[in-house]
């Protein structure tokens, strides 16, 4: 069994949903020396997310975006947890929904991603700085 692992640190995103397949397969090249295994992608954050979906068409990216904010609206009034902003707290339960890893199979040294899946960041601040994430491979 073998192991890499390296952490990055993304450009600053705006807020939306963004493809980052080729920034994550870019930094872990040893990805090409593991037949059948694992990658893990991590991000060290509580305000932003990970998810896999469409690749290909921008508008679903869009789409994410209008029904994150419509499902989890900013200024309520029952938030109490306000003084990094109107977007802090929303930001918070949307990464909750979305999840903080997604794991995809590597086979052949290649992600085994579906025809037209890929890797999102999820931005749910308005003003966020680069995130971190953790890469993890892992197989023979």
């Amino acid at each position: 069994m073998q192991y890499f692992q390296k952490e990055i640190r993304l450009k600053a995103f705006s807020r939306g949903f963004h493809l980052i397949t080729s920034e994550v397969v870019s930094a872990l090249p040893e990805i090409s020396q593991i037949k059948f295994g694992q990658l893990q992608v991590f991000i060290k954050h509580t305000s932003a997310s990970l998810t896999i979906n469409e690749n290909a068409d921008p508008t679903v990216r869009l789409d994410f975006e209008s029904h994150m904010n419509k499902m989890v609206p900013e200024n309520q009034l029952y938030y109490k947890h306000t003084l990094e902003g109107a977007d802090d707290m929303p930001a918070h339960i949307k990464a909750a929904l979305m999840g903080a890893s997604v794991l995809i199979p590597i086979t052949v040294g290649k992600l085994n991603l579906g025809t037209w899946q890929g890797i999102y960041l999820c931005e749910h601040r308005n003003r966020a700085e680069g995130r971190y994430l953790v890469i993890t491979a892992f197989g023979n």
